[in-house]
């Protein structure tokens, strides 16, 4: 009887890995949610039928404070992963670094370019520069979850129309 189990077991497997690597990316991910659900529910169905249910309550039950103190926690999220060391920021530092070395192999930025970064129309005057620059700092700056690489582009872009280019 084992010998059997465990043939059909086996078939089972070969069957299965078969049709996943037949699947496009899309397909496994659906492949994924699907076995996830099934699985879910065989195991609500098996704990119905034993009489363990009241063990889901109980973690329901426990999840509740959670979920009520969910929107607080996150948002401590950001500091939590700086703190952790997988910010986005230390990526970010990385991205800054090697997209500058691209802009200056590159050359200056356009004065087209630093219009379209700043959201505002060529010829426009230094208070609107100052203003959209200010604006959009205030989404993307590193203090605020923001990366340095957009700071860096968005002083850049300020710093072309205003005529205060580098020269180093």
């Amino acid at each position: 009887m084992q010998l059997i189990l465990g043939l059909a077991l086996a078939a089972a497997v070969f069957v299965i890995l078969k049709k996943w690597g037949a699947l496009s990316p899309e397909g496994q991910k659906a492949a994924i949610w699907k076995v996830i659900l099934v699985a879910g529910g065989a195991l609500l169905l098996f704990m119905v039928l034993t009489g363990r249910v009241h063990v889901i309550t109980a973690g329901i039950a426990a999840l509740i404070p959670l979920v009520r103190k969910l929107p607080a926690l996150l948002r401590y999220a950001p500091m939590f992963r700086k703190a952790m060391g997988n910010s986005s920021g230390n990526d970010s530092s990385r991205q800054a670094g090697a997209g500058g070395e691209h802009a200056t192999a590159r050359g200056p930025m356009s004065t087209q370019e630093a219009c379209d970064i700043l959201g505002v129309n060529p010829g426009c005057s230094r208070e609107e520069v100052t203003a959209a620059h200010r604006r959009l700092m205030l989404k993307v700056h590193p203090d605020r979850g923001g990366n340095d690489y957009l700071a860096a582009k968005l002083n850049e872009a300020r710093d072309v129309l205003l005529g205060r280019r580098n020269q180093a």
